[in-house]
């Protein structure tokens, strides 16, 4: 089982479900070919797939294109079920900074054939986390800088106020489908500017205010 970090607290959470939103940004979906959708895109990872900041991300041997994501997660407190605004924002209890790392190859090749994505985003060290800053020590103001850099060059450099759906938007839409419970995490979505490592390659993300995550690829 797997475990949250918290900043400034001992207090272990154990991780619950990982519900992650594609193409919430606008520009991300276009550089991918993708249309800008209508409602959140949805897909699952597991608390499995997790890692920390200073854990290294070990790149899959059944894939040549591994690609970075930087991306806001939430952290939710309690359990809700069809959220309106109030429940929505009351059921977020943090925020960390995370990376949905992709193998790109597989997704395309999913893609086209119809079929899920899901071996192309579930798959060890693929979930990486930044601790978790709880609400009651930082209210997001919305328009907070998120980048990543591999290398030493920046790739992805943007603002959370550039998402198509915000976070209380996304925990509704998700509790309409699914209950969301204590210890689930959501990953809301990347700016443009994804790109492949290899094996090597340093990343350094951060989220303002929020956290920082450095990680390496590795065979």
């Amino acid at each position: 089982m797997k475990y949250l970090k918290i900043k400034n607290s001992n207090g272990e959470i154990p991780i619950g479900k990982i519900v992650c939103v594609g193409r919430n940004y606008a520009a991300h979906a276009l550089e991918l070919g993708n249309e800008v959708p209508e409602f959140p895109v949805i897909f699952l990872k597991t608390a499995s797939n997790v890692i920390y900041s200073g854990d290294k991300v070990i790149h899959p041997d059944y894939s040549n294109n591994l690609h970075h994501e930087v991306e806001l997660v939430l952290l939710i407190g309690n359990a809700v079920k069809n959220a309106d605004d109030s429940s929505a924002e009351d059921a977020i209890a943090g925020y960390a900074v995370g990376l949905d790392m992709t193998l790109r190859d597989l997704q395309k090749e999913f893609m086209e054939k119809g079929d899920p994505w899901t071996l192309s985003k579930c798959f060890d060290t693929s979930a990486v986390l930044s601790e978790f800053v709880l609400k009651k020590d930082y209210k997001l103001k919305g328009d907070e800088t998120i980048k990543l850099s591999v290398n030493g060059e920046l790739r992805q450099n943007s603002s959370i106020k550039n998402m198509m759906f915000d976070p209380v938007k996304i925990v509704k839409y998700i509790s309409s489908k699914m209950t969301l419970e204590k210890g689930d995490l959501i990953f809301t979505g990347t700016p443009e500017g994804v790109g492949r490592v290899v094996p090597g390659d340093k990343i350094h993300a951060e989220l303002e205010n929020i956290g920082i995550i450095d990680t390496e690829i590795i065979k």
